[in-house]
């Protein structure tokens, strides 16, 4: 039998043949010498935040397979190469998170590597940090500094006595280096004779711990120039007694990242009260910010300010802010030029501000002001006028002011001037009208400035805080904010001021009630009473009673390990018992 194929003649042997050799040529080519293998197949990507885990089809004839990543949409330049990995899988660790990577995987001839197969190419991205819940800095700690983790790990470090420097000193604390956790076996006030900074990072400063009605910080400021600190349950109380020589806040800090303040008390103020503006990953919570001095002698006269805020991104939560004239608060921009006078570009770039279930009262010049070129969640506030506060703002949750980069070396840098805002949901005690909706008489402009032009509808994305309406949190911020865990008689009186809607003093100078202009005005600073120091016979900062009482040997110093808790040290748990009842309380 013959077949006619285009045009020839063929026997059924030839076309045997033909078929026979035409299968011959399909063969798998690795299971021949000299051909290339092909690219391995069945790429399956895994990732987390910082490593993937790959895993593929073995490759028959290969003696194992090498994996390359490049960051990036394309493959240029990888940074990472393996050796060669014998068995179809591998784990890449070490890569950022929310980050796109390029994958290639390449199979070896196992034996000529001029045979190793081409590449085959997968992009990926990683996920968002994994951060359990329970790795916030302390229960209770929320918003943008929620995960700083302070003196985590690190030694104990006692403070003994109330004397501005040496041993035994707050000051002498602070200015250890490496992680450190500072607790007190003293109450009282520290006079300090100079401005106390924090420059060594990595530092827990625990107030609660104090035996007694707790610690007051006077005289001179206390200042934040590091990363990576928290500070609890403190009072800062400046005062005027060297007004001559400095002209600070009670407590401030900016270009700084990872901080977290919660349930402080500031106070006394010559300048701003407490300002923090330019920081990164930043939270003020639960603290209460109150009775700056307004005629006290600043080189610049009058000065009642509560405080300059910002940061990129920064929270305020819960925060009680009452008797000040003004900048109650201030929000800085972030991006600011002002003719030269302003705060100009922060590092970490224009404000991104949640700012939320504050309670402000008794303002007289303005409330709150500022925000060019940041933008702001203005959320769930209340706003409660007093007996210095004048009609013409006593309905004023905020004024957007414009910037005015004239003259600037490069104006373009400075964006638009004005900050955008989502302000909703804040609470004005007497007028229904702002509060059923605050953009009906609750927000003022800089000439220039529209509505249409600084309104968002929905707020930008932020770190949870437990959302209290507006009348919520004012319940709760005069009933645990500040150093609540022992009140003093400062913080005592001002929050009966402002659930009575009455000043009890007039301030000497400017006669304004509620708006002071040195502390002698009411009383100056109270009495501390101390309280003897439980035993701690490994002196490893927790009280033989309560390590007994939780299981722990007091004879042996253990305060970094993880008995009590996966995440927390054992001090750790010790100090955050302490306020317990605060910490579950104030969210109900």
């Amino acid at each position: 039998m013959t077949f006619n194929i285009n045009g020839g003649m063929l026997s059924l042997a030839m076309v045997f043949f033909v078929l026979a050799g035409s299968c011959a040529k399909k063969e798998d080519p690795v299971t021949r010498e000299g051909l290339e293998l092909p690219a391995p197949g069945g790429l399956q990507i895994l990732s987390a935040s910082t490593s993937v885990k790959l895993s593929w089809s073995p490759v028959a004839g290969a003696q194992g397979y090498v994996v390359e990543i490049a960051k990036g949409p394309v493959f240029i330049s990888p940074f990472y190469k393996s050796d060669t990995i014998a068995v179809a899988e591998t784990e890449v660790t070490g890569l950022d998170a929310k980050t796109g990577y390029v994958a290639k995987l390449k199979a070896i001839h196992k034996t000529n590597a001029s045979l190793t197969s081409k590449g085959l190419y997968q992009g990926f991205t990683t996920a968002a940090p994994e951060i359990p819940e329970t790795a916030q800095a302390f229960p209770g700690a929320e918003g943008a500094g929620k995960y700083t983790t302070g003196g985590r790990g690190g030694k104990i470090v006692k403070v003994t006595n109330l004397n501005d420097a040496g041993a035994g000193s707050l000051r002498a604390a602070i200015e250890q280096s490496g992680k450190r956790i500072i607790v007190f076996e003293v109450s009282g006030n520290i006079k300090l004779k100079s401005r106390l900074q924090i420059r060594n990072g990595d530092v827990t400063i625990a107030g609660q711990t104090a035996p007694g009605d707790g610690i007051c910080i006077q005289d001179y400021e206390m200042n934040i120039a590091a990363n990576n600190v928290i500070v609890r349950y403190m009072r800062f109380r400046l005062g005027d007694t060297n007004v001559a020589t400095i002209e600070r806040d009670a407590f401030w800090g900016r270009d700084v990242e990872n901080i977290i303040i919660d349930h402080c008390s500031m106070s006394w103020s010559i300048d701003e009260t407490a300002s923090f503006y330019h920081n990164k990953n930043f939270t003020l919570q639960w603290c209460m910010v109150t009775e700056s001095m307004n005629n006290s002698g600043h080189s610049k006269g009058a000065h009642g300010y509560g405080g300059i805020w910002g940061g990129s991104p920064a929270t305020f939560h819960h925060n009680l802010i009452a008797h000040h004239t003004n900048r109650n608060p201030r929000f800085d921009g972030g991006l600011r030029y002002s003719s030269g006078s302003g705060t100009g570009v922060g590092i970490f770039g224009p404000d991104k501000i949640d700012y939320r279930n504050n309670v402000i009262y008794n303002w007289s010049g303005n409330s709150a002001y500022g925000g060019e070129n940041g933008e702001y969640n203005i959320m769930n506030n209340y706003y409660k006028p007093g007996p210095a506060t004048p009609a013409r703002v006593n309905k004023r949750i905020m004024q957007v002011s414009k910037d005015n980069a004239a003259g600037a070396p490069d104006p373009l840098v400075y964006g638009a001037g004005y900050g955008r805002f989502y302000i909703n949901g804040n609470y004005v005690d007497g007028n229904t009208t702002v509060t059923a909706n605050n953009w009906n008489g609750g927000v003022d402009y800089d000439a220039g400035i529209t509505e249409e032009m600084v309104r968002k509808t929905v707020p930008f994305a932020a770190n949870e805080v437990p959302l209290h309406t507006a009348v919520q949190a004012y319940e709760a911020v005069l009933s645990y904010a500040g150093a609540s865990y022992k009140r003093d008689a400062v913080d005592a009186r001002i929050t009966h001021e402002v659930r009575t809607g009455t000043a009890t003093y007039k301030g000497s100078v400017s006669g304004l009630p509620g708006i002071i202009d040195t502390q002698k005005d009411v009383g100056g600073w109270p009495v501390l009473n101390a309280s003897v120091a439980s035993a701690d016979s490994d002196e490893d900062g927790m009280p033989d009673a309560w390590e007994t009482a939780n299981g722990l040997d007091p004879k042996l110093a253990n305060a970094n390990s993880r008995d009590l808790s996966a995440v927390y040290d054992n001090i750790e748990v010790y100090i955050n018992s302490l306020v317990k009842s605060i910490t579950d309380n104030q969210v109900k």
